[in-house]
């Protein structure tokens, strides 16, 4: 992404995961200890966790995966409104059902693939410009160039 005025190069994000499980009991046995936790950053919501089911999680709360997906569908929402709106393109509405494979790889369970799958309606314009904006913003999304898997994108944009 070109420099933006009164940006710093540098970004540091803060906060704190605090293991609320323990009100439960402690790490006695694998499975009978409380996976939740709370996320905090000063000013913000407070975020409840758990992990995920298959991992003896609270179905009802966010897990870290959850996140990661979540981010990623975020950050290339955000990189993409940000291009239309510089670029003229007037984006009306913006759906991603976004899909997250983990699968064990290289000897460990991770996450191999994420495909984003935008379906966006502009007011007026170039379907195809504003299509083809989905891959500058993939480019330009922070936290798709922060991970080591493959985040992919099938997008489809609509006049209205």
């Amino acid at each position: 992404m070109s420099a933006v005025p009164h940006v710093p190069a540098v970004h540091t994000y803060r906060g704190v995961t605090q293991w609320t499980g323990a009100r439960a009991g402690g790490t006695v046995d694998y499975a009978a200890y409380s996976r939740e936790y709370a996320f905090s950053i000063a000013g913000k919501p407070v975020l409840h966790g758990s992990a995920d089911v298959p991992f003896r999680g609270d179905p009802h709360l966010h897990n870290p995966e959850d996140l990661l997906l979540g981010a990623l569908s975020a950050c290339h929402l955000l990189s993409y409104l940000a291009l239309c709106a510089r670029a003229g393109i007037e984006v009306r509405a913006y759906r991603d059902e976004a899909v997250g494979t983990m699968t064990f790889a290289d000897g460990r369970l991770r996450f191999t693939e994420v495909v984003l799958h935008p379906r966006v309606t502009i007011a007026a314009g170039d379907i195809a410009r504003a299509t083809a904006l989905h891959a500058r913003a993939h480019a330009e999304c922070f936290i798709a160039n922060s991970v080591n898997f493959p985040v992919r994108h099938d997008a489809a944009v609509e006049r209205h």
